[in-house]
């Protein structure tokens, strides 16, 4: 008999798989393998930054207190004692009368308290010595970058589940993290089931289609941040369906199933999680497409079992699995970002449940946002999912809406948004 499900509102499902979400652990990779990695620890300052007092310049450094009688008029003569570039370090402490000819980026000669810029100075030699003369008044500290200015030792300096971008990348090599802490990254496998179901290299046959689910959800995996493990695709037959199910648990973190979730004659996810032991979280959802997307969990893990309809199948590993991938990454915004826009095309098909349309924006010359349709709106279309970077989210029981109308779109490429609907 075919089991009658009772479909529950998309907050309750998110809630319910929440619940079961898991922080991943943290490993070390070098700092050549860290782009795009998440940060597994929050990165501390090993030293102060700059870790010298440092020229900013290329001039001269001297004693303040030397040239307080300088003037238009009354030149100030001082012996250069010593010239040092960036990287070496002085070895002469000045004394009165003295300076040292420096270059941008060198340390500060001990003794020295301020900076003057060649601009501003004349240099010659007398005796067959260097020498300067300076015509104005130098304060202490002038022209110095001083030890520490910009970062002192100890300090935090960028939080854990940071993405690491160039600009994070540039911060650990400052600061001497040759081998970064990242988020380990979890492996999700990928199993699509279906008789139907041809693979991409096969010649179309009567009654089949290739699968594109499977290389669908596996370039969301890695958009998320996670690796992918694929076991191949299933006949609609139990026993090695269950087989391989059983296999594939005991070899990822977190499995997705793609098909197989409805109540049809061939549908076996449902018997193959009994089997297995497992608790279905829910089996059917308050919205559109996607409403038979069904989670499930074994122990520690879960189970998505995702529709076999290529945009109902796109959908829900976005509403569902993306985020729990996120957070397991140690992310601080797993769930994506949402924002206001003004829909720029009709679509008048009724709502009586949530629905999520695939769709992309643009802006106008005043910087407003729109979103249009990136295509067809049925749950069993491909080709739209190919110019979609966002979902247009439309409440449930709602008869349509009009260019113009306002609505919220959540951004398929952004962090950082709230998990209520």
């Amino acid at each position: 008999m075919v089991e009658r499900r009772k479909p529950i509102p998309v907050q309750e499902a998110i809630n319910y798989v929440w619940k079961h979400r898991l922080q991943g652990s943290t490993e070390y990779v070098s700092i050549n393998d860290c782009d795009n990695r998440r940060l597994g620890q929050d990165i501390v300052a090993t030293h102060p930054l700059p870790p010298f007092a440092k020229s900013p310049y290329d001039g001269f450094a001297l004693r303040s207190e030397d040239t307080l009688e300088a003037g238009s008029d009354n030149p100030v003569e001082l012996e250069v004692v010593e010239h040092i570039g960036a990287g070496q370090v002085p070895t002469i402490k000045l004394g009165r009368g003295q300076a040292t000819r420096i270059m941008t980026g060198a340390k500060i000669p001990e003794g020295a308290d301020c900076v003057a810029m060649f601009e501003i100075c004349k240099a010659y030699e007398k005796n067959s010595q260097p020498y300067m003369s300076i015509k104005r008044t130098m304060k202490e500290g002038q022209n110095i970058i001083q030890e520490g200015s910009e970062m002192s030792s100890g300090k935090k300096l960028i939080e854990k589940g940071t993405l690491i971008n160039p600009g994070v990348k540039a911060i650990l090599a400052t600061f001497g993290y040759s081998e970064v802490p990242v988020a380990k990254k979890p492996v999700v496998g990928i199993i699509a089931t279906g008789t139907e179901l041809l693979d991409v290299d096969e010649e179309l046959q009567p009654g089949k289609i290739r699968n594109s689910n499977g290389y669908m959800i596996e370039s969301q995996i890695i958009r998320a941040g996670a690796e992918y493990k694929y076991f191949g695709k299933l006949a609609d037959e139990f026993d090695p369906s269950y087989k391989l199910i059983k296999q594939a648990l005991a070899e990822v973190d977190i499995l997705i199933t793609t098909g197989g979730v409805s109540v049809g004659d061939f549908d076996l996810m449902p018997a193959i999680y009994e089997k297995l032991g497992a608790t279905v979280l829910f089996n059917k959802i308050q919205m559109r497409p996607g409403s038979v997307t069904t989670v499930a969990s074994v122990g520690n893990q879960l189970l998505f079992g995702l529709s076999g309809n290529p945009s109902a199948c796109y959908v829900g590993f976005e509403l569902y699995a993306r985020p729990i991938l996120q957070h397991y990454l140690q992310s601080r915004n797993p769930f994506l970002k949402r924002i206001k826009a003004t829909l720029a095309d009709e679509f008048p098909k009724p709502n009586p449940f949530m629905r999520f349309v695939r769709s992309y924006i643009t802006y106008d010359d005043e910087g407003r946002v729109n979103v249009h349709l990136a295509g067809m709106d049925k749950s069993n279309v491909v080709t739209s999912l190919a110019y979609s970077i966002s979902l247009m989210v439309l409440p449930g029981g709602t008869r349509g809406f009009k260019p113009g109308d306002q609505v919220d779109v959540l951004l398929l490429n952004d962090d950082g948004g709230q998990p209520e609907f």
